[in-house]
Protein backbone atom coordinates (compact mmCIF):
# COMPACT_ATOMS: atom_id res chain seq x y z
CA UNK A 1 0.00 0.00 0.00
CA UNK A 2 2.90 2.33 0.82
CA UNK A 3 4.48 1.79 -2.59
CA UNK A 4 1.14 2.48 -4.23
CA UNK A 5 0.81 5.78 -2.33
CA UNK A 6 4.35 6.77 -3.31
CA UNK A 7 3.62 5.95 -6.96
CA UNK A 8 0.37 7.92 -6.82
CA UNK A 9 2.14 10.91 -5.22
CA UNK A 10 4.86 10.89 -7.88
CA UNK A 11 2.25 10.70 -10.64
CA UNK A 12 0.22 13.57 -9.18
CA UNK A 13 3.37 15.67 -8.77
CA UNK A 14 4.32 15.06 -12.42
CA UNK A 15 0.81 15.98 -13.63
CA UNK A 16 0.85 19.16 -11.57
CA UNK A 17 4.28 20.11 -12.86
CA UNK A 18 3.17 19.46 -16.43
CA UNK A 19 0.11 21.64 -15.95
CA UNK A 20 2.22 24.49 -14.62
CA UNK A 21 4.62 24.12 -17.53
CA UNK A 22 1.72 24.21 -20.00
CA UNK A 23 0.21 27.28 -18.39
CA UNK A 24 3.55 29.06 -18.25
CA UNK A 25 4.69 28.06 -21.74
CA UNK A 26 5.41 31.15 -23.82
CA UNK A 27 3.15 31.51 -26.84
CA UNK A 28 4.44 32.56 -30.25
CA UNK A 29 2.74 35.93 -29.91
CA UNK A 30 4.22 36.47 -26.45
CA UNK A 31 7.67 35.75 -27.87
CA UNK A 32 7.08 38.27 -30.66
CA UNK A 33 5.96 40.93 -28.17
CA UNK A 34 8.91 40.24 -25.86
CA UNK A 35 11.60 40.24 -28.54
CA UNK A 36 10.05 42.85 -30.81
CA UNK A 37 10.77 40.55 -33.76
CA UNK A 38 8.61 38.34 -35.97
CA UNK A 39 10.14 35.80 -38.37
CA UNK A 40 8.66 34.38 -41.55
CA UNK A 41 9.63 31.58 -43.92
CA UNK A 42 9.49 32.45 -47.62
CA UNK A 43 10.57 31.02 -50.94
CA UNK A 44 12.16 33.90 -52.85
CA UNK A 45 12.48 32.04 -56.14
CA UNK A 46 9.82 33.65 -58.27
CA UNK A 47 7.78 36.84 -58.58
CA UNK A 48 5.29 38.16 -57.76
CA UNK A 49 4.78 36.22 -54.50
CA UNK A 50 8.33 36.56 -53.15
CA UNK A 51 11.61 37.34 -54.89
CA UNK A 52 14.80 39.39 -54.73
CA UNK A 53 14.42 42.59 -56.74
CA UNK A 54 16.89 44.74 -58.67
CA UNK A 55 17.92 46.46 -55.44
CA UNK A 56 18.83 43.13 -53.80
CA UNK A 57 15.81 43.35 -51.52
CA UNK A 58 13.41 40.50 -50.77
CA UNK A 59 9.92 41.58 -51.77
CA UNK A 60 6.66 40.40 -53.32
CA UNK A 61 3.00 39.99 -52.44
CA UNK A 62 3.46 37.62 -49.49
CA UNK A 63 6.36 39.62 -48.06
CA UNK A 64 4.47 42.90 -48.51
CA UNK A 65 1.50 41.54 -46.52
CA UNK A 66 3.78 40.21 -43.76
CA UNK A 67 5.76 43.46 -43.64
CA UNK A 68 2.62 45.57 -43.27
CA UNK A 69 1.42 43.24 -40.50
CA UNK A 70 4.74 43.64 -38.67
CA UNK A 71 4.79 47.41 -39.18
CA UNK A 72 1.28 47.81 -37.79
CA UNK A 73 2.25 45.65 -34.81
CA UNK A 74 5.38 47.74 -34.30
CA UNK A 75 7.82 44.82 -34.56
CA UNK A 76 10.78 43.99 -36.78
CA UNK A 77 10.24 41.46 -39.58
CA UNK A 78 12.92 38.80 -40.11
CA UNK A 79 12.75 37.04 -43.49
CA UNK A 80 14.24 33.55 -43.83
CA UNK A 81 14.50 31.89 -47.22
CA UNK A 82 13.89 28.18 -47.89
CA UNK A 83 13.10 26.02 -50.89
CA UNK A 84 9.47 24.96 -51.15
CA UNK A 85 9.74 21.60 -49.41
CA UNK A 86 11.68 23.22 -46.53
CA UNK A 87 8.96 25.70 -45.54
CA UNK A 88 6.82 23.46 -43.30
CA UNK A 89 9.82 21.78 -41.60
CA UNK A 90 11.22 25.25 -40.81
CA UNK A 91 7.94 26.24 -39.19
CA UNK A 92 7.48 23.02 -37.25
CA UNK A 93 11.03 23.15 -35.88
CA UNK A 94 10.48 26.68 -34.53
CA UNK A 95 12.93 28.42 -36.87
CA UNK A 96 10.19 30.84 -37.94
CA UNK A 97 6.88 32.12 -36.56
CA UNK A 98 4.82 31.56 -39.70
CA UNK A 99 5.02 30.76 -43.40
CA UNK A 100 4.32 33.66 -45.78
CA UNK A 101 3.97 31.95 -49.14
CA UNK A 102 1.42 31.05 -51.79
CA UNK A 103 0.54 27.80 -50.04
CA UNK A 104 -2.72 25.92 -50.57
CA UNK A 105 -4.41 24.74 -47.34
CA UNK A 106 -4.73 21.09 -48.34
CA UNK A 107 -6.05 18.46 -45.86
CA UNK A 108 -2.63 16.79 -45.84
CA UNK A 109 -0.84 20.02 -44.90
CA UNK A 110 -3.50 20.72 -42.28
CA UNK A 111 -2.32 17.59 -40.49
CA UNK A 112 0.92 19.46 -39.73
CA UNK A 113 0.06 23.17 -39.59
CA UNK A 114 -2.87 25.60 -39.29
CA UNK A 115 -3.79 27.96 -42.11
CA UNK A 116 -5.19 31.46 -42.10
CA UNK A 117 -8.26 32.41 -44.07
CA UNK A 118 -7.35 32.82 -47.76
CA UNK A 119 -4.98 35.74 -48.23
CA UNK A 120 -5.42 35.61 -52.03
CA UNK A 121 -6.45 33.18 -54.76
CA UNK A 122 -4.55 31.59 -57.63
CA UNK A 123 -5.64 30.59 -61.11
CA UNK A 124 -3.62 27.48 -61.89
CA UNK A 125 -2.86 27.11 -65.58
CA UNK A 126 -0.86 24.98 -67.98
CA UNK A 127 1.79 26.74 -70.08
CA UNK A 128 3.99 25.67 -72.98
CA UNK A 129 5.87 26.97 -75.98
CA UNK A 130 3.64 28.35 -78.71
CA UNK A 131 5.12 26.05 -81.34
CA UNK A 132 3.73 23.04 -79.47
CA UNK A 133 0.26 24.15 -80.59
CA UNK A 134 -1.45 22.75 -77.47
CA UNK A 135 -5.03 23.97 -77.02
CA UNK A 136 -6.35 22.04 -73.99
CA UNK A 137 -4.59 20.65 -70.91
CA UNK A 138 -6.63 17.46 -71.15
CA UNK A 139 -4.99 16.60 -74.47
CA UNK A 140 -1.65 16.06 -72.68
CA UNK A 141 -2.91 13.17 -70.56
CA UNK A 142 -0.81 10.66 -72.49
CA UNK A 143 2.41 8.78 -71.72
CA UNK A 144 4.26 10.56 -74.52
CA UNK A 145 3.96 13.92 -72.76
CA UNK A 146 5.97 15.23 -69.79
CA UNK A 147 4.66 17.86 -67.39
CA UNK A 148 6.73 20.01 -65.02
CA UNK A 149 5.76 21.53 -61.66
CA UNK A 150 7.27 22.83 -58.43
CA UNK A 151 8.41 20.01 -56.15
CA UNK A 152 5.92 19.04 -53.42
CA UNK A 153 3.44 21.68 -54.64
CA UNK A 154 -0.26 21.64 -55.42
CA UNK A 155 0.78 22.16 -59.05
CA UNK A 156 2.36 18.72 -58.93
CA UNK A 157 -0.69 17.30 -57.14
CA UNK A 158 -2.91 18.77 -59.84
CA UNK A 159 -0.83 17.06 -62.52
CA UNK A 160 -1.10 13.71 -60.74
CA UNK A 161 -4.86 14.12 -60.37
CA UNK A 162 -5.81 15.42 -63.81
CA UNK A 163 -2.96 14.07 -65.95
CA UNK A 164 -2.18 10.64 -64.45
CA UNK A 165 -0.95 9.19 -67.74
CA UNK A 166 1.61 11.92 -68.41
CA UNK A 167 5.14 11.88 -66.96
CA UNK A 168 5.54 14.32 -64.07
CA UNK A 169 8.86 16.05 -63.39
CA UNK A 170 9.17 18.09 -60.20
CA UNK A 171 11.61 20.99 -59.74
CA UNK A 172 12.93 22.23 -56.39
CA UNK A 173 13.62 25.63 -57.97
CA UNK A 174 9.92 26.34 -58.39
CA UNK A 175 8.28 28.04 -61.36
CA UNK A 176 11.51 29.66 -62.67
CA UNK A 177 13.12 26.24 -63.06
CA UNK A 178 9.94 24.82 -64.60
CA UNK A 179 9.87 27.68 -67.12
CA UNK A 180 13.48 27.00 -68.11
CA UNK A 181 12.70 23.31 -68.57
CA UNK A 182 9.83 24.19 -70.92
CA UNK A 183 12.00 26.66 -72.86
CA UNK A 184 14.75 24.05 -73.15
CA UNK A 185 12.32 21.41 -74.43
CA UNK A 186 13.13 19.13 -71.51
CA UNK A 187 9.39 18.92 -70.79
CA UNK A 188 6.35 19.53 -72.98
CA UNK A 189 4.45 21.80 -70.61
CA UNK A 190 4.41 23.18 -67.08
CA UNK A 191 1.84 24.06 -64.43
CA UNK A 192 1.88 27.23 -62.32
CA UNK A 193 -0.44 30.11 -61.43
CA UNK A 194 -1.34 32.84 -63.90
CA UNK A 195 0.08 35.70 -61.80
CA UNK A 196 3.48 34.05 -61.37
CA UNK A 197 3.62 33.30 -65.08
CA UNK A 198 2.72 36.79 -66.28
CA UNK A 199 6.26 38.15 -66.08
CA UNK A 200 7.72 35.09 -67.85
CA UNK A 201 5.14 35.34 -70.64
CA UNK A 202 6.29 38.95 -71.22
CA UNK A 203 9.96 38.02 -70.98
CA UNK A 204 9.73 35.01 -73.28
CA UNK A 205 7.30 35.66 -76.17
CA UNK A 206 7.65 32.05 -77.29
CA UNK A 207 5.68 30.99 -74.18
CA UNK A 208 1.90 30.93 -73.87
CA UNK A 209 -0.79 29.93 -71.40
CA UNK A 210 -2.41 26.80 -72.81
CA UNK A 211 -5.46 26.49 -70.59
CA UNK A 212 -7.00 27.31 -67.20
CA UNK A 213 -7.04 24.29 -64.88
CA UNK A 214 -8.32 25.23 -61.41
CA UNK A 215 -8.73 28.12 -58.97
CA UNK A 216 -7.48 27.61 -55.42
CA UNK A 217 -7.20 29.59 -52.15
CA UNK A 218 -3.78 30.51 -50.79
CA UNK A 219 -2.96 31.33 -47.17
CA UNK A 220 -0.26 31.69 -44.53
CA UNK A 221 0.52 28.90 -42.06
CA UNK A 222 1.32 28.76 -38.33
CA UNK A 223 2.12 25.99 -35.85
CA UNK A 224 -0.89 24.33 -34.16
CA UNK A 225 0.12 25.91 -30.83
CA UNK A 226 0.11 29.46 -32.26
CA UNK A 227 -3.61 30.22 -32.01
CA UNK A 228 -3.12 33.83 -30.87
CA UNK A 229 -0.95 34.53 -33.91
CA UNK A 230 -3.42 32.77 -36.21
CA UNK A 231 -6.32 34.88 -34.92
CA UNK A 232 -4.22 38.04 -35.24
CA UNK A 233 -3.35 37.23 -38.87
CA UNK A 234 -6.99 36.53 -39.74
CA UNK A 235 -8.05 39.74 -38.01
CA UNK A 236 -5.44 41.70 -39.96
CA UNK A 237 -6.59 40.25 -43.30
CA UNK A 238 -10.12 41.37 -42.49
CA UNK A 239 -8.99 44.85 -41.39
CA UNK A 240 -7.07 45.57 -44.59
CA UNK A 241 -9.90 44.14 -46.67
CA UNK A 242 -12.37 46.59 -45.15
CA UNK A 243 -10.10 49.63 -45.38
CA UNK A 244 -9.17 48.89 -49.01
CA UNK A 245 -5.45 48.17 -48.55
CA UNK A 246 -5.79 44.50 -49.36
CA UNK A 247 -7.28 45.20 -52.79
CA UNK A 248 -4.59 47.80 -53.50
CA UNK A 249 -1.90 45.24 -52.68
CA UNK A 250 -3.54 42.59 -54.86
CA UNK A 251 -4.01 44.98 -57.76
CA UNK A 252 -0.33 45.95 -57.59
CA UNK A 253 1.23 42.50 -57.17
CA UNK A 254 -1.32 39.92 -58.27
CA UNK A 255 -3.76 41.39 -60.79
CA UNK A 256 -1.24 43.32 -62.88
CA UNK A 257 2.48 43.67 -63.63
CA UNK A 258 2.67 47.22 -62.17
CA UNK A 259 5.28 46.00 -59.68
CA UNK A 260 7.81 45.43 -62.49
CA UNK A 261 8.47 49.14 -62.92
CA UNK A 262 9.65 49.40 -59.31
CA UNK A 263 11.42 46.08 -58.81
CA UNK A 264 12.77 44.71 -62.10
Amino acid sequence: MLNFKKTLLVAMTWIAASAVTTVNAETTMEKIVKTGKMSIAVQTQGPPTSFIDKHGKRTGLAIDLAQRFADDMGVELEIKDYDWKGLIPALKSGKVDFIAADMTPTPKRHMQVLFTDPAFFAENVMFAKKDKNFTKWSLLNEKKYSIGATQASTYASLARELLPNAKLKEYAGGTPQTVQAVLGDRIDAGISDRASLSTYIKQYPELTVVDFMRKEPLGFAVRPDSMHLLLALNNYLKLIEHDGRRQEILDYWWNSTDWEADHK
